[in-house]
């Protein structure tokens, strides 16, 4: 096992390295240059004094590759710069804004898995009947609708028609003033459009990974065997059937993270969300690129992340996988 993890780090380390030098070398293909939304946004100096300042902060009159070694050595202090749009440290904008990131995805995760699952269970266990068939058109739908326009009609029905739901934000203007209780049903009604938005596309596509998993192994010989003993149904199903069927959707889990992430820009943009997609998103059309390259570079971490902790998992319960690299 520790070499496995020793093998997943170093591919993992090589892959990083691979995305912030891409990261990078994009940022220095945008029109006008790494410094054009310096000179845009500050008014405080000229906007030639203000070049001046950022081509000797970020060695910008060197080769390219010396500049990414420098910026290599900022990054290894977790140190991405300031902004241009205020001045504030990157890393300071940033950790504001992470743990609303973080909050939505592991809830839009759990929210896949609570639904998911026992869906794809019921499609399985009741093939080819009316639970299958309402299962398979949920999928269908989740596959086909547009997640922004699903997400603007939503927001349509439930925060302008029947005023149930907040439109934007985190919190209340108020929050500051209610009650404990208060304060978190008030946090609950502005998560629940932007996590159920951000897992919609997920449910459908794991729960028919869970039924066609089960499926497959339900028609196992040792399935068989359990039948023919005299166990319950229920018993066959969750105790020798899902446990084997569940083994891939640890790595489904894990590869569904980068689109939580990815998808974080359009769902954080359209609800006013206070998280890092929304960060991004401001940041790129403000071209201030030491904001996108820290945002970039810390999506790149959790992604990462979130695939080493899946394939850890994964090779926790299924030996094959950590022996596989010994042969």
């Amino acid at each position: 096992m520790t070499a496995y993890l020793l093998r997943r780090l170093s591919l993992t380390l090589v892959t990083l390295v691979g995305i912030t030098l891409m990261t990078f070398l994009v940022m220095r293909l945008a029109p006008g240059g790494l410094t054009a939304g310096a000179t845009d946004l500050s008014a405080r100096v000229s906007a030639h004094e203000q070049r001046k300042k950022f081509v000797a902060l970020y060695d910008l009159d060197k080769p390219w590759y010396v500049q990414y070694g420098s910026w290599l050595k900022r990054l290894s202090r977790l140190d991405f710069g300031r902004s241009f749009k205020d001045d504030r440290p990157v890393i300071e904008k940033i950790g504001e804004r992470l743990p609303n990131t973080l909050l939505l995805n592991v809830l839009s995760l759990g929210l896949i898995f609570v639904v998911a699952v026992p869906l794809g269970i019921l499609a399985a266990v009741k093939q080819n009947t009316f639970w299958d068939r309402a299962v398979s058109v949920f999928v269908f739908v989740g596959f086909s609708v547009p997640t922004f326009w699903l997400a603007l009609m939503l927001m349509i029905l439930f925060g302008v028609r029947l005023a149930w739901l907040p439109l934007s934000g985190l919190h209340a203007l108020n929050a500051d003033e209610l009650s404990f209780v208060s304060y978190w049903m008030d946090t609950g009604k502005h998560l629940l459009l932007p996590v159920f938005i951000s897992a919609f596309t997920g449910l459908a596509g794991l729960s028919r990974f869970v039924r066609n998993g089960l499926l497959e192994v339900i028609r196992q010989d040792y399935i068989r065997t359990a039948r023919a003993k005299g166990l319950s149904e229920s018993r066959v199903i969750g105790r020798h059937a899902l446990r084997n069927a569940l083994i891939p959707v640890i790595t489904i889990l894990g590869l569904s993270l980068p689109d939580l992430i990815g998808g974080g820009f359009i769902f954080e943009t359209i609800f006013a969300f206070p998280g890092m997609g929304r960060l991004g998103f401001d940041a790129i059309m403000a071209r201030d690129f030491p904001v996108v390259m820290g945002v970039g570079t810390i999506a790149a971490v959790l992604t990462l992340a979130g695939n080493l902790v899946a394939d850890l998992a994964y090779a926790v319960v299924d030996p094959r996988i950590r022996l596989a690299g010994k042969r």
